[in-house]
């Protein structure tokens, strides 16, 4: 019984243990002169373990008494996990070497916050639930605060602590009330309890906490005021790395716990998502006009496009799951196409976050002012650009559940932040003369913003559909559900 339990556990068992091997490996045999080899290294065992997760598997296998899950759900979220991951790794090897910034601790915290992404996806007790998100978290704070010399660096960790333990405190608050109510911490046991048509008020409230919790690790309003400090103070590739794999992780955490938890009394805590979404479309929308700095605009952009992920959750159907999935692997891609762009832009050799910087940036670098360009006008939502489609799933999710003021709401707001991407490209083609950009020749960034750009400038073909990914989601979602 426990080799089954272990062999259905094994990707994060192997990870978990390649991460110790490659600490101790560090600590005796030179410590950071191994960080670049051992960078790459790191990403290629994690680009391994996601296809080896998407390569095998199939139907759903539970482990330690269903406190594990491994379905097809899960294997789609830690797929995109282990890939986002990997490419920041790659893309940011460079950066932070150049910077003095590349220790051998980086990569083998990404590896422990990712087996804790990969638990948390995973989840089927509130305990194991609780244990992925907080080795996650406490890799994140640490890697956020990575340089030490900076003082922003150092108040973006702390921001992020102190918050992220608030939001830990509210999550176990609610755990306990749950547990207190439904007399056991298993997902299995919590819906049997939550679905006989007289929900306790304590259960509910407990429900409230937990979503709360869960709030904050999306970034959704009110539980955002962590991000736009913490993206601009992080190191940019670490700005990256929090942009892409968590916030996947985050929200299949979060429909995990509410169909597989609470899925008998959608409509209690559809009310919750709804406005959660509402609020963080609208916030994200306007609070990212006035930013001059790119990384804090991408930080409210993030919280938009998380409000829009939400709304596809709160849809409460198997259609609401897929569309979410199907918006979060698009916003990875986006994201780590932007990022790839944000890492190369420079000044005389230093690095350059203002958005001012772009004027007329179309005239010394087309091709890349051109990928530049796909990508914002997919996080716009422009068609037939795949961001389009991406909101297009999550509208029609929303309005087929009888959410047509959320779906009217996000067209709104879609138009409204459309307004700072735009201006990101009139900068570049239509700017004033002014001090430009270094040219930058690192071919592993410039790979990588041209692949996302592809990728999102034609997944959308007939012959392409979307490289599979529909078909994949309505697969997951129907295993979440089912």
């Amino acid at each position: 019984m426990i080799s089954a339990d272990l062999n259905i556990i094994l990707p994060e068992i192997f990870l978990a243990v390649y991460a110790m091997l490659a600490l101790i490996g560090a600590v005796y045999t030179g410590k950071d002169g191994l960080a670049p080899l051992l960078t790459w290294v790191t990403a290629a065992v994690l680009a391994a373990v996601g296809v080896w997760i998407g390569m095998n598997g199939e139907g759903t296998n539970l482990a330690f008494n269903g406190m594990f899950q491994d379905d097809g759900f899960a294997r789609f979220a830690k797929v995109v996990i282990l890939i986002s991951a990997a490419a920041v790794l790659i893309m940011s090897q460079e950066y932070m070497q150049r910077r003095g910034l590349l220790r051998f601790e980086y990569p083998v915290l990404v590896v422990l916050a990712v087996v804790g992404m990969m638990m948390m996806v995973s989840a089927g007790d509130l305990m194991a639930l609780y244990m992925g998100l907080e080795l996650q978290s406490l890799s994140l704070y640490v890697i956020a605060s990575l340089r030490r010399d900076s003082v922003k660096s150092t108040e973006a960790g702390m921001k992020y602590f102190v918050l992220g333990a608030l939001s830990s405190g509210l999550l176990l608050y609610g755990s306990s009330l749950v547990y207190g109510f439904a007399g056991t911490t298993n997902f299995a046991g919590i819906i049997q309890a939550a679905g006989e048509g007289h929900t306790s008020l304590g259960l509910l409230f407990g429900l409230t906490f937990i979503v709360s919790g869960l709030a904050f690790k999306v970034s959704a309003v009110p539980f955002h005021m962590w991000t736009p400090d913490v993206y601009e103070g992080a190191p940019t590739p670490i700005t990256a790395f929090f942009a892409t794999a968590p916030k996947m992780a985050a929200m299949a955490l979060f429909a995990r716990v509410v169909h597989d938890a609470f899925g008998g009394v959608v409509g209690d805590w559809q009310q919750i998502i709804a406005a959660l979404s509402l609020l963080s479309m609208f916030l994200g929308a306007v609070a990212a006009i006035g930013q001059t700095d790119i990384k804090r605009l991408m930080a409210y952009s993030s919280i938009a496009h998380m409000g829009y992920a939400l709304m596809g959750l709160a849809a409460g159907t198997a259609f609401g799951v897929q569309a979410m999935l199907i918006y979060m692997a698009i916003y990875v891609t986006m994201n780590v196409g932007t990022f790839a762009f944000i890492l190369s832009m420079s000044r005389d050799g230093q690095p350059v976050t203002t958005i001012d910087t772009l004027h007329m940036y179309s005239k010394r670098e087309p091709g890349k002012a051109l990928a530049v360009l796909i990508l914002m006008f997919s996080l716009a939502g422009v068609p037939p650009l795949v961001g389009f489609f991406g909101k297009f799933y999550v509208l029609r999710a929303a309005y087929d559940a009888g959410l047509a003021w959320l779906a009217i709401a996000g067209v709104i707001a879609s138009v409204i932040g459309a307004f700072y991407y735009l201006r990101i490209v009139f900068y570049m083609y239509f700017g004033d003369e002014g001090e430009t950009l270094d040219k930058d020749r690192n071919p592993v960034l410039y790979g990588m913003l041209m692949a996302s750009a592809a990728i999102i400038g034609l997944a959308w073909l007939p012959g392409l559909n979307l490289l599979g990914v529909e078909a994949i989601a309505e697969t997951a979602a129907a295993a979440l559900l089912n």
